[in-house]
């Protein structure tokens, strides 16, 4: 995909794109659906659900790499990262 334009045209926003060719490519036909509406709806939710925690854990917790090998060790750190996240946010959302 390419990057879009901060602020489109209010006929662009409100608008359905035009039919998907039938020889489209896999590649091709999931840029359609995400130009759809209902496209552009789900991927604004992951505005809302995910991606600020992961952005939150890199930047003000300083998780940015295992310190352990292997999944299994890897999948006990992970934990505790999100242990960490939840209680923090516990924490602030309790005052």
């Amino acid at each position: 995909m390419a990057r879009e334009n901060h602020h489109p045209d209010w006929r662009q926003r409100h608008t359905e794109p035009e039919e998907l060719a039938e020889d489209a490519t896999l590649m091709q036909a999931m840029i359609h659906r995400l130009k759809t509406q209902a496209g552009r709806g789900i991927y604004r939710l992951r505005k809302q659900t995910v991606e600020p925690v992961f952005g939150i854990i890199k930047s003000v917790m300083g998780f940015r790499q295992f310190s352990l090998r292997g999944l299994r060790q890897a999948q006990g750190e992970w934990s505790l990262v999100c242990l960490a996240w939840n209680i923090k946010r516990m924490a602030v959302l309790r005052l």
